[in-house]
């Protein structure tokens, strides 16, 4: 007979993430210049309280009542994000931005943590109705529209780390849903191409592949036709983006590629980024005692880098365990996405898991220079009211998941 109750793994694996990352946080406040970062542990363990508020909230929600009002949470968290753009404002290193609604000048959070699980919730609600999984880029329509407007909306403010976030949303929802890796890989062809066309000869080897490719998974033609020419014309549509994007946005994508081009601006934080954590080495510099954060050369040490002060200090064997930690989270979501009572259950926790892993793949890949830099939060890391609380009410969603997975098992037998 199973037992009833909360799952304990997962509470525990949160827990031990919450922990490690206000220590760091804590650690991030002790420079040997006054920063921002000093004392923001003690506003971060506020927002964790209010997280558990979120949990036990969102816990409490049956999960009939979310997928009925998903369409309605959608609309609300679509409806958020075009007053964020038009009276919303920016913060920190994107003051320019329009991510933040405010109400007499105190910022009140970021819509796009709410459009996020929202977009979660529909999508589950869409792919859990289908008798079949989509077998054709036609079938996949809805669900791409479901997660395009977030993600033009975000990107419109400009924040490009939430929008990629939609995506890899998606992505994660459709794998889970049953579509095949080819359709996966035929749908996100045009963003590889985009993120080619920068340079002439990886775009044609890859227009070459893609043209073999179509023909050996014998694709119905009027799809294959219409992927060929939208990921050629990708390659003036790089253009066109390139030139309508902000000054910082272009700067940050030429330092990706070329740090030392401009050590002293664009490419400042990934280079110091990538020093600090090279000489964390494998053991770090010790707990509180990194140079490069003392000094404060590290530039959003406490908030977007706090991976780097991760590194700085505790070297490579904190930064195992930090990832080991996400690697059992992971784990433990899905088992529990697995052992779901029913499939919009199931899609909506593995939904969760892509969100999470998405923030931590773009994370770490900005601080060590894999990845442009995007501006992305390091789950239960970095120093944040709207995204704690955002991991709150979905740990809370992923928690009720598990509770009526193991009620209804107890049930059955």
């Amino acid at each position: 007979m199973r037992r009833t109750g909360l799952d304990r793994p997962l509470i525990l694996v949160v827990l031990a993430l919450i922990i490690f990352g206000v220590l760091m946080v804590y650690s991030a406040g002790q420079t040997d210049v006054p920063t921002v970062a000093r004392g923001a542990w003690m506003r971060q363990l506020a927002w964790v309280g209010l997280a558990v508020v979120a949990a036990a909230i969102a816990f409490r929600v049956n999960s009939r009542i979310l997928e009925w009002g998903a369409p309605g949470l959608y609309a609300l968290g679509l409806l958020l994000l075009v007053l964020t753009l038009i009276v919303g404002t920016g913060a920190g290193s994107a003051a320019s931005s329009k991510s933040w609604l405010q109400i007499g000048g105190i910022r009140i959070g970021q819509p796009v943590e709410l459009a996020k699980l929202a977009t979660i919730l529909l999508l589950a609600r869409y792919l859990s109705s289908l008798r079949e999984p989509p077998d054709s880029l036609r079938r996949l329509i809805v669900p791409g529209m479901i997660a395009a407007v977030p993600f033009l909306l975000v990107l419109r403010q400009p924040d490009l780390g939430s929008a990629i976030v939609f995506a890899g949303i998606l992505l994660a929802m459709l794998f889970w849903a049953g579509v095949s890796p080819r359709l996966l890989l035929l749908l996100i062809s045009p963003v590889v191409s985009l993120l080619l066309a920068a340079d002439t000869r990886w775009w044609g080897a890859w227009m070459l592949l893609l043209f073999f490719l179509l023909l050996l998974w014998r694709a119905y033609v009027a799809e294959g036709v219409l992927i060929y020419l939208v990921n050629a014309a990708m390659g003036v549509l790089a253009i066109i983006i390139w030139n309508n994007l902000k000054p910082y946005q272009q700067q940050r994508l030429t330092s990706f590629l070329n740090p030392e081009s401009d050590p002293i601006h664009a490419g400042y934080q990934a280079i110091q980024s990538k020093v600090a954590i090279g000489s964390g080495g494998i053991l770090g510099n010790g707990f509180l005692n990194g140079p490069q954060k003392r000094l404060a050369f590290l530039p959003e040490q406490y908030t977007d880098f706090i991976f780097a002060v991760l590194g700085e200090e505790l070297g490579f064997v904190g930064v195992v365990a930090a990832l080991t930690l996400f690697f059992i989270l992971f784990l433990v979501l899905l088992r529990i996405a697995r052992r779901a009572s029913d499939p919009f259950s199931s899609l909506v926790v593995f939904g969760v898991l892509g969100l999470l892993f998405t923030h931590l793949f773009e994370n770490v890949g900005m601080t060590i220079n894999v990845m442009p830099i995007t501006g992305i939060p390091l789950p239960f890391f970095s120093y944040g009211g709207s995204f704690l609380l955002g991991l709150g009410l979905a740990i809370g969603l992923v928690l009720r998941v598990a509770w009526d997975s193991r009620l209804s098992g107890y049930a059955d037998i």
